[in-house]
């Protein structure tokens, strides 16, 4: 008998700001037709201006926790997946450890970027089969409107704010993958894809404002390969085909990218969750996002296997494969 991850709650919180297409289209050379064509996208939510990333995480969280029926009192790590912290240091992990008021502990942030939901994940998940927590709150949240170039229309229309968050509870296991509960992770990364994506400054040793830079047709191409790979890793490990899925629930990113990888695993796009019409890329708070509109709305229903892939600057990818 080991341990296992078992999701008992999830939450989330998208600021109250809406901007359309047809918003951004005022201010730049753009059009509604021409971002749904390419990304799917119609809408994005904004933080305010009192709000920061630990905001919208912290909301996340109290969902989370609400969702279970628990208190912060029973939960020993907080791991906050998240490019847009509020502060060089400290983690912007422990600023919502402490607004929570939850005082024992750990507290840490992961950077990975848009597969920085899959890392934390992957982190909590350890932690709690090796014994090191009972408790676990796994936290995506993004402030990405603070680092994008509003004057380049090729990524500031592509990118949201928002935050999601799972609550994970360390559970005896004999391993089989019908039990619920988090099956695997599997990351990676390849630095030499710096370029492809990446923010130009920004908190740290280059001392400069940093904007997000993309060459979209570069990081679409290794998308679907390295995402796909991962998936196979990911099914070949529990021993499961693509017939097994019930739910994927991708990094909400392009559209295109999305159907692609639906379209790969012979997976109908009605067992997708999508959210980037709604979102657009939350970087980190995606996967979680789309994890909670899905088992809020009675989609994911309890023992349904549910696959969840990403990738992001980096280049970082990776995949996971739990029980619901």
């Amino acid at each position: 008998m080991g341990l296992r991850s078992r999701v008992l709650g999830s939450g989330g919180y998208l600021p109250a700001q809406i901007v359309t297409n047809d918003d951004l289209a005022q201010r730049l050379d753009t059009n509604d037709a021409w971002i749904r064509q390419r990304t799917g996208i119609r809408q994005r939510h904004i933080a305010a201006h009192d709000e920061v990333t630990s905001t919208l995480g912290l909301r996340a969280a109290q969902g989370a926790l609400a969702y279970a029926g628990l208190s912060p009192e029973s939960v020993d790590l907080l791991v906050c997946a998240t490019s847009t912290p509020d502060e060089t240091f400290p983690a912007t992990a422990t600023r919502i450890q402490a607004a929570l008021g939850m005082t024992q502990g750990a507290a840490m942030d992961v950077q990975a970027v848009c597969s920085g939901f899959l890392y934390a994940l992957s982190v909590a998940d350890n932690a709690l089969r090796l014994g090191q927590a009972k408790r676990a709150l796994v936290v995506g949240a993004e402030t990405f409107s603070r680092i994008l170039d509003w004057e380049d229309r090729a990524t500031c229309v592509l990118f949201g704010d928002g935050a999601g968050a799972l609550l994970l509870e360390a559970t005896p296991t004999n391993g089989s993958a019908a039990e619920r509960g988090v099956l695997s992770t599997h990351l990676y990364s390849d630095g030499r894809f710096h370029d492809a994506l990446y923010v130009d400054g920004g908190p740290g040793s280059t001392k400069t404002t940093g904007h997000l830079r993309m060459q979209g047709r570069e990081v679409f191409k290794y998308a679907v390969i390295k995402m796909a790979e991962a998936i196979d890793i990911a099914l070949e490990k529990n021993n499961l085909t693509p017939g097994d899925i019930d739910w994927m629930v991708p990094h909400q990113a392009n559209l295109r990218i999305i159907e692609a990888m639906a379209k790969r695993l012979n997976l109908p796009m009605e067992q997708v969750i999508v959210t980037v019409d709604r979102h657009a890329n939350t970087s980190a708070a995606s996967i979680p996002l789309a994890l909670h509109e899905g088992a809020s709305d009675g989609r994911i229903k309890a023992g349904e296997l549910v696959l969840l892939e990403a990738m992001g600057g980096g280049f970082t990818w990776g995949s996971a494969l739990l029980r619901w």
